[in-house]
């Protein structure tokens, strides 16, 4: 095993140990099945072969939805990721509206590989949505338009494939469910 490669494993092994008591919006899935997922995307869909980018991936939602931190983060898979993952994650203790004004900015501001991390958890969350209820099915169209117009302003050159890409998953959601 190549050892550029000993992070992406130690950061699924991470997120399984981090998520393993959660579950989908389905009440039955593990919800750990969501960021890998979003790795596989970014890997088989997008293209994307970094690994440390790909451990981002998988760890995107650690701090905002478990017990972890940025510190865990960056003591385990050192400070680039851990910048990764921070912008990825909501600030919970925000209220609504300001939590997703910082959010907006942090994605906007953040270097690709944060774009397409971003992109892979969209493009899975509309492909999950569609066993979901319409209603789920719609919000989850609408906040992933919006996440979209944040992105594209300054999308990044590697992110344009990833963007493109999600962009079309977003069509197809639509007009596969009448949205």
């Amino acid at each position: 095993m190549p050892d550029s490669n000993k992070v992406l494993f130690a950061a699924a092994a991470f997120a399984a140990r981090a998520h393993r008591h959660q579950v989908r919006k389905d009440k039955d899935t593990p919800y750990v099945s969501h960021p890998f997922r979003v790795c596989l995307i970014a890997r088989h869909v997008f293209g994307i072969d970094d690994p440390k980018v790909l451990a981002a991936a998988l760890l995107h939602d650690t701090i905002e939805d478990t017990a972890t931190d940025y510190d865990d983060i960056a003591e385990e898979f050192g400070t680039e990721v851990a910048d990764w993952v921070s912008a990825l994650t909501k600030e919970m203790r925000l209220p609504e509206a300001e939590r997703e004004v910082k959010y907006h900015a942090a994605l906007a501001a953040g270097p690709w590989p944060v774009t397409v991390c971003k992109l892979a958890d969209i493009y899975d969350n509309l492909t999950d949505s569609l066993g979901l209820s319409a209603g789920f099915r719609k919000k989850t169209v609408k906040r992933s338009k919006t996440y979209l117009a944040v992105l594209k302003p300054g999308l990044p050159p590697e992110a344009e494939n990833a963007f493109a890409l999600t962009e079309a998953r977003l069509i197809e959601v639509k007009a596969a469910k009448g949205v």
